[in-house]
């Protein structure tokens, strides 16, 4: 049997007519430019590919292969199509005339991107003079300095691809970054966004794509996303040669059945069915060049990620635009839905004039739509600097008694079933993480809660689990496990279907446990607490029995009173408003800037400022408070 060919698919990048496809022809023997427009205006306009084999020095097989890409600015998005999915880059400058517009702009795409890994070349230096060569090696290196190929991180290598000077030596460096580059994303399940679709004379529909992660295999059904359609794969190649299975990090064509070629474009993915799905709108850490345009709450960008790009809206959490050079979190709108999932890349680019502004990463790809927007940023932040384990427990805990499906955890994250499990682990043994008939994980406050809930809803004599059902909302699987923790605790009695106190002619009382609840509500609120009568419907409390519970919260200083007898704030809540409030010591703040800081509404607002006047980090002055 073989030993598997380890591959790494490399980007070109770099300005209009400085040799990029004839440096990859030098390096291969093939001609990338296979658009008859591109022969006639000896441009590069859409994507091309190439490859060459060696072997490690360790004796294994290995293959470099490239992802040709425009160098014309009018054909950028052909370019970030190309290098949305590549591992590594080779940045390409001109001897003749140094670093360029493209240069610039394809370099910022490639941070953007998150490629970390590549080289850079300046070529046709059989066209100028050494001393030239000398001088645009300086500005190279003056130009990388503080990016991934700058500072001794990579190499500067000059070549002609014209005459073959060092080209021997190029080709020997791209072969030792092919070894050292980290093996295929197999943590994922298979994704292939499709860069070319064709039909091929004897076979039919064919597409091409740079296999992200997981396998693909001879015989695999696969959805298109977001066509939505199922087809199955009738034959696979790998750079040229016919194979039962491709791995991740390898460009494959794909010759499938159950689709025509006019129902597929670029953009488009290739995934394992019912798993993941194109969405419309995603949480996003962004971040803007320094020396782009501030991006507006609302402003509308062109989105790209991967192979895919649509216009988009862009919704700025806290304060009202992102500034150049800074990072933030973003809810962005797309016009047509991408298969994304959390971690993916992307580039953003203003409409008018056309030009790279930014980009980031995606974090949440399942926003809950009615989630209080201070509530989502907190979890977001928390989100972002969170573990791969902590990531997995904040995306089951924010869904509360409702639980999160092992499948919707995979759908959310990307991560194919064992990478799942084996994060699950620590969590399920820890018991901070509770897997609920094997499919559904339920965070270990979650349940608290719905013991709460099924308390609450108990009749002093007695209730059917039917009624307990549609009175709590809980999944049967939860409620049961729910009555179960209550029965072993004494708190009630199991009989069959029914569900009886343990005092006769009195419902069982739980203070604690809806103090618990209570508090556990507005810590996760946050500043944008609920009205106390919405905290008594939520939990089912008779009103008074809420008003009490409150006095002791407030008692214990847990809540804290805002001024209005139905309004209080958690005091974590609070500790965390005085300490960001007072980082700007000595500015003013007026009650306009305090909701752009905060996301919260006149209602809160007010109260608010009031608050941190009494607390003296605030002094009113006129219409706005100055920090002190």
């Amino acid at each position: 049997m073989t030993s598997p060919v380890k591959s790494v698919v490399i980007g070109t990048a770099g300005h209009i007519d400085h040799g990029k496809t004839a440096l990859v022809r030098a390096l291969t023997g093939i001609d990338a430019d296979r658009l008859p427009e591109e022969k006639r205006r000896g441009i590069t306009i859409d994507l091309g590919f190439a490859s060459f084999e060696a072997v490690s020095s360790a004796g294994g097989s290995l293959r470099v292969s490239f992802v040709d890409v425009p160098g014309h600015s009018l054909f950028i998005h052909n370019m970030l199509a190309g290098a949305g999915c590549v591992a590594a880059v080779m940045l390409v400058i001109s001897a003749e005339e140094g670093v360029k517009p493209q240069t610039v702009e394809h370099l910022a795409i490639c941070s953007l991107l998150g490629i970390r890994s590549g080289l850079t070349v300046i070529t046709k230096i059989d066209a100028v003079a050494t001393s030239r060569v000398t001088e645009v090696k300086l500005e190279v290196e003056e130009f990388l300095r503080g990016t991934f190929l700058g500072d001794g991180r990579a190499e500067i290598l000059a070549v002609s691809a014209m005459t073959g000077e060092n080209i021997p030596e190029l080709r020997q460096r791209l072969v030792l970054l092919t070894e050292e580059a980290e093996e295929g994303d197999c943590n994922h399940m298979a994704r292939l966004p499709i860069d070319r679709a064709f039909v091929m004379k004897g076979f039919g529909t064919v597409v091409t794509g740079t296999l992200l992660s997981g396998r693909l295999q001879v015989g695999q059904s696969l959805a298109v996303e977001p066509l939505g359609r199922v087809v199955r794969v009738r034959g696979l190649q790998s750079y040229g040669r016919g194979e039962e299975i491709a791995l991740p990090g390898s460009r494959v064509a794909l010759n499938l059945t159950g689709v025509e070629v006019p129902e597929l474009s670029r953009g488009q993915t290739l995934t394992v069915p019912e798993t993941l799905t194109a969405i419309s709108s995603i949480d996003v850490e962004g971040w803007l060049l320094p020396g782009s345009t501030a991006l507006k709450h609302g402003a509308l960008v062109h989105f790209h990620a991967f192979t895919s790009r649509t216009m988009a809206k862009v919704l700025v959490y806290g304060r009202g635009r992102v500034e150049p050079g800074s990072s933030r979190l973003l809810r962005i709108h797309l016009q047509t839905p991408i298969l994304l999932t959390a971690g993916d890349p992307f580039v953003l680019r203003q409409v008018s004039p056309p030009a790279t502004i930014g980009g980031g990463r995606v974090l949440d790809t399942a926003p809950l739509p009615r989630l209080r927007k201070m509530q989502t940023m907190e979890w977001l932040e928390t989100l972002r600097d969170a573990s791969a384990e902590e990531r997995v427990l904040l995306r089951a805990m924010r869904r509360g008694t409702e639980g999160l499906s092992l499948q919707g955890l995979m759908s959310e994250t990307g991560l194919a079933r064992k990478a799942v499990e084996r994060l699950l682990q620590t969590l399920v043994q820890s018991r901070r993480l509770l897997q609920v008939s094997g499919d559904i994980l339920l965070g270990s406050s979650a349940l608290d809660a719905a013991c709460d809930a099924i308390l609450s809803a108990m009749h002093a004599s007695g209730i059917k689990r039917s009624e307990l059902r549609t009175r709590t909302g809980l999944r049967p699987e939860i409620l049961d496990l729910a009555l179960e923790r209550l029965a072993r605790g004494g708190r009630l009695r199991l009989d069959g279907e029914s569900v009886g106190s343990i005092q006769a002619g009195k419902a069982p009382s739980a203070p604690d446990a809806t103090l618990s609840a209570i508090a556990a509500i507005y810590r996760q609120a946050g500043l944008s607490a609920p009205l106390v009568s919405e905290v008594a419907a939520t939990l089912k409390l008779k009103e008074a029995e809420m008003r009490g519970r409150v006095t002791l919260l407030l008692r214990e200083k847990i809540l804290v009173p805002m001024g209005s007898e139905n309004l209080f704030i958690h005091h974590e809540a609070l500790a965390r408003l005085r300490s960001e409030i007072s980082e700007l010591h000595g500015q003013t703040v007026d009650v306009a800037r305090f909701k752009q800081i905060t996301g919260l509404s006149r209602k809160y607002a007010i109260p608010l400022l009031e608050y941190l006047d009494r607390q003296r980090i605030t002094r009113k002055m006129g219409d706005g408070r100055l920090v002190i």
